[in-house]
């Protein structure tokens, strides 16, 4: 049993080995040339003064640098480099360190090198490709959470009570409706048309106003009723 165990363990560890060997040679590139540094350098220099494309470079320097490193060390890197350009632009603290600390450890499930989902691939004896982008499917929704952060700082525990609570209970209304519009169902599946209509209600919702809220608020109570009231069981629009 033990040389069994022995036997599947070391089969099992060769596609991640490779993997994070193959990780190691393009960390040691970024770290040995600096082209990290220059990188994030030449993003934030094109964001200009936009906080929002600002933020988005920020996410794709942080899922590079965060792929094939500890979830600690990918955001001690991202945050030195990225995150004082961040606050120079007006972005709070608080904000632009989670914000980066959150995609670096997003990066695990983000391909071509998603090495949790490699490692769990390694597990179930599945493609390792195949494993982190069905990975990166189901968690595709996640990857919208620190743009709400910047819109709603209450997100972060930051304002009174009642603004707390009204950003908390629609975020968590609007990620459930995003995974719905990514995966295709509810209460049944639900086609292209109602995905477009449910996905365009959940990033309505990620401003964090009252007006935007009850835009996402009605189109996701339309679309509850049809798919519970009117669709049969079935159906797909």
């Amino acid at each position: 049993m033990i040389p069994f165990a022995l036997e599947i363990a070391a089969k099992m560890s060769l596609q991640l080995v490779a993997v994070c060997a193959a990780a190691g040679v393009i960390v040691g590139i970024i770290a040995i040339t600096g082209i990290g540094v220059r990188l994030s350098g030449v993003l934030m220099a094109i964001a200009g003064q936009s906080q929002l494309l600002a933020l988005f470079f920020a996410m794709c320097v942080a899922i590079i640098l965060g792929m094939g490193m500890p979830t600690t060390a990918a955001y001690a890197v991202a945050a030195s480099v990225i995150a004082p350009g961040l606050i120079r632009m007006g972005i709070e603290p608080l904000t632009a360190h989670f914000f980066i600390f959150y995609y670096a450890v997003m990066s695990a499930i983000t391909p071509p090198v998603a090495l949790a989902a490699y490692a769990g691939a390694a597990i179930a004896q599945s493609d390792p490709m195949k494993t982190s982008v069905e990975a990166f499917k189901i968690g595709l929704a996640a990857f919208v959470v620190p743009f709400m952060f910047f819109y709603s700082s209450a997100l972060l525990m930051q304002g009174e009570p009642l603004e707390i609570v009204h950003v908390f209970v629609t975020a968590s209304l609007g990620i459930y409706l995003l995974a719905s519009a990514v995966q295709g169902w509810i209460f049944g599946p639900i086609g292209v048309v109602l995905r477009i209509f449910v996905g365009v209600a959940a990033l309505s919702m990620i401003a964090g106003g009252w007006t935007s809220d009850l835009i996402g608020l009605a189109v996701a109570g339309a679309v509850f009723a049809y798919q519970r009231f009117v669709a049969k069981p079935a159906a797909t629009v």
